[in-house]
């Protein structure tokens, strides 16, 4: 398996391990409950040097970009960021990802662990003249989240974070070493993520850990990450994003900007809008004990309606919860519906989004 530039910190920290995508990577330290805790309540720094980063490069970065994309790159400044989907002509996601624009000729693309081979070969194919330069495994990537993230990181900086508005970045300096600070992040609270060199990844995950000491910071492992994700009902490539699912059902419609005069998957996507979305992702929370996990079916009375892609029991709010597609009939808020678990049919009932707001 593949290890980050942060395995040997991750061993010394006394990091528990799993295959993520081919990454060994830190599921948890102290425990999985304590460091989302933690991410909630102070900070909890992450590695996520897995993930894959992509540059669009030269005088066709920006069309390359908007073409690839749904959201609408023509929107962007310099410094700013977007969430977006890459998709194929069918619709379909092929991955969900993070555009930056650094200049008109340099747009950085952060893509899932899992799919960076299969995002930098489409991405290729469609570069529409741009140069692509494959940078993950030149570049680490930390992830500072929690409501105490700007306290840790300011003094470690001369950038200015009370300018840097939310989904945009600055370049400079971090504990001394070059770094890319994007407000952005993936818990749903506020927080920073880092992109610098990866051999300078201990030097600031070090300096971070140490800063962040007074403030009650943790390292905090994937798994931590997966439950303040799921808990503010943040998408997850392979469980409410595949090649079959689409923005419209899996209700990231605020993504696509139709407007755009070409996108790929724009006339099967306007095609589905037309006709009307027959299934969506909605969130349940349990009515009786169980756990909703990626798989099990979602019942109305004897029908089958959907099954689960994402569930826990949420340590903020201390139910168990879950995403899943149904059809499009039982997606109302209030529905009554059961989840079959172990061969017994557990009340659910569907929910706004997300289940927890900051």
């Amino acid at each position: 398996m593949r290890r980050t530039p942060l395995y040997a910190a991750h061993q010394a920290l006394g990091a528990r391990f799993v295959d993520f995508g081919g990454w060994e990577m830190p599921v948890q330290y102290a425990g999985i409950i304590e460091e989302h805790h933690a991410v909630r309540r102070r900070a909890g720094l992450f590695d996520v040097s897995h993930m894959g980063e992509i540059e669009l490069r030269g005088p066709h970065a920006l069309a390359a970009a908007q073409r690839l994309t749904v959201n609408d790159v023509g929107r962007l400044r310099d410094g700013q960021a977007q969430y977006s989907l890459l998709c194929h002509p069918n619709g379909g996601v092929v991955d969900d990802i993070m555009v930056h624009r650094i200049s008109d000729e340099r747009v950085l693309l952060c893509v899932n662990a899992s799919n960076t081979a299969k995002d930098l070969a489409w991405i290729t194919a469609h570069r529409e003249g741009a140069d692509v330069v494959d940078r993950s495994t030149e570049l680490a990537l930390l992830a500072l989240q929690g409501p105490r993230a700007t306290e840790i990181l300011s003094p470690l900086t001369p950038l200015p974070l009370q300018a840097i508005a939310p989904f945009a970045f600055a370049e400079g300096p971090v504990a001394g070493r070059h770094a890319l600070v994007a407000h952005t992040g993936y818990t749903g609270e506020d927080g920073w993520e880092l992109y610098c060199a990866a051999g300078d990844a201990r030097a600031l995950w070090d300096a971070l850990l140490a800063a962040g000491a007074p403030a009650g910071i943790q390292p905090a492992g994937l798994g931590a990450r997966d439950t303040l994700r799921l808990e503010r009902a943040l998408p997850l490539y392979g469980h409410e994003l595949t090649d079959e699912t689409t923005p419209l059902e899996a209700g990231l419609a605020w993504v696509v900007r139709f407007n755009k005069e070409h996108f790929i998957g724009r006339a099967a996507l306007l095609q589905q809008r037309a006709a009307g979305v027959a299934r969506r992702l909605v969130g349940v929370t349990l009515l009786e004990p169980g756990i909703p996990r990626q798989g099990y079916r979602i019942r109305h009375a004897a029908e089958i309606i959907g099954a689960i892609t994402s569930g826990t029991k949420s340590p903020t709010l201390g139910k168990a919860i879950g995403l899943g597609y149904v059809a499009n009939a039982w997606k109302e808020v209030g529905t009554r519906l059961a989840i079959e678990i172990r061969g017994h049919a557990i009340g659910a009932e569907v929910v706004r989004l997300p289940f927890y707001r900051r």
